[in-house]
């Protein structure tokens, strides 16, 4: 597998194109040229592995954009995670990641999500300054600032009144970080909250 990775991520550094890595694409790319990773060996997977173990065979400093929809709250353990792709990222490389909010009824369902997240989770590995709630880190080598954390509202679009709902919820929840902070606090659990979106950049 060292070979073959090793192999990808050259071919993109020879073309002079981004280094982006998909994680968890399941059976479709959703970026245009990313470097696909899942554990199931699916048509649009380029590297089929273990997460943790394809990350500790990536070179240091050379992944331009890390991007992953509903796959980081399968993780057993997200510090480790975050660690490897520390270490993986260049300078200002950006993280991308959406996952199921904590209040999303669906997350319980699948016996695979392992880590639930919401809107603080990454202020434990990055710096955060928009948030008034302030948490502590466990790494004193803070190595990400945290860029942007939304609240995505979302449901099948045949429940249309109850999708229209939800547009709203989103569109007045993510005014502004302190309305965000209100609803995980106080509403989370009656306007359940489908996914969260956050940004991340390496320092």
């Amino acid at each position: 597998m060292q070979d073959k990775i090793n192999k990808i991520i050259q071919d993109k550094v020879d073309l002079n194109e981004e280094v982006i890595l998909e994680l968890g694409c399941g059976e479709y790319k959703k970026i245009k040229n990313s470097i696909t990773v899942d554990l199931i060996n699916y048509k649009d997977v380029d590297i089929c592995g273990d997460i943790y173990e394809v990350l500790e065979l990536i070179p240091n400093g050379i992944i331009d954009k890390v991007y992953s929809s509903h796959f980081i709250e399968h993780l057993y353990d997200l510090p480790l995670f975050m660690e490897g792709l520390a270490r993986i990222m260049k300078k200002n490389g950006v993280i991308d990641f959406y996952a199921p909010h904590f209040s999303n009824p669906y997350y319980f369902s699948d016996p695979t999500h392992k880590t639930p997240i919401g809107l603080y989770t990454f202020c434990y590995f990055a710096e955060c300054s928009f948030f008034k709630r302030k948490l502590p880190t466990y790494d004193t080598d803070i190595k990400f600032d945290l860029l942007k954390v939304d609240l995505c509202f979302k449901t099948d679009r045949t429940f249309f009144i109850r999708a229209g709902m939800k547009y709203i919820f989103g569109k007045l929840f993510n005014i502004a970080s302190y309305t965000k902070e209100l609803y995980e606090d106080t509403f989370c659990y009656i306007f359940p909250c489908y996914e969260i979106h956050v940004v991340l950049k390496r320092k």
